[in-house]
């Protein structure tokens, strides 16, 4: 049973892969090449697995691609209290107001289901992406099953195809991971050599 699940996983894994869609990873990267190009910034929005990887990939985007990027998650103090003094909803949208957010910046959102408007799911990441498309800001995510809201309004979003109805979460937060350092390592977009490669 155990080895029976391991086998399944690591297959249901390669399918991925193997159907991911190219197409919205490369306009993903024409995304962030123009908002580097304009001077602009990039804010990483994602909550629980989302979150991890939202501070993770704002250390690569700013070492390795050369982008000034950010997430409200590496902020615990700053994150709390707004959502202490306004609430859940409002959290991420005052985070952004306060960071300033306009056209030349990006919202990247890391989120298995992408927000639900009509079910309140996320509703924090929702009212942020309404935020940012009232800014005139790019959108662009990396989700899970049918992408939500994200996959709505977004202008370049990667859906993680859910292969099992039962690992649609563990599936969409690793491959955000992976997705996302595809992204930063891609000749375009890498500006600054990484460790191991560059080491003799």
């Amino acid at each position: 049973m155990a080895e029976s699940y391991i086998r399944d996983y690591l297959d249901e894994a390669s399918e991925i892969i193997k159907t991911l869609d190219v197409p919205s990873i490369q306009k993903i990267i024409g995304l962030i090449i123009e908002i580097r190009r304009q001077g602009g910034r990039l804010f990483f929005l994602g909550v629980g697995g989302g979150a991890a990887n939202a501070s993770h990939a704002v250390n690569d985007s700013r070492k390795i691609a050369g982008l000034e990027s950010y997430t409200p998650v590496d902020n615990v103090s700053e994150l709390t209290a707004q959502i202490n003094d306004h609430g859940w909803e409002k959290s991420l949208v005052n985070w952004l107001m306060t960071s300033r957010l306009g056209s030349h910046d990006g919202v990247f959102v890391f989120s298995v289901g992408g927000g639900d408007k009509e079910r309140n799911i996320s509703a924090n990441i929702v009212g942020a992406l309404d935020f940012a498309r009232g800014a005139g800001a790019k959108i662009m995510g990396i989700v899970g099953r049918d992408g939500g809201y994200t996959a709505k309004v977004a202008d370049a979003v990667v859906i993680v195809p859910p292969v099992n109805p039962e690992t649609v979460t563990p599936h969409a937060e690793s491959f955000q991971s992976l997705i996302w350092h595809l992204i930063v390592s891609h000749p375009q977009v890498k500006l600054n050599p990484m460790k191991w490669e560059s080491a003799k």
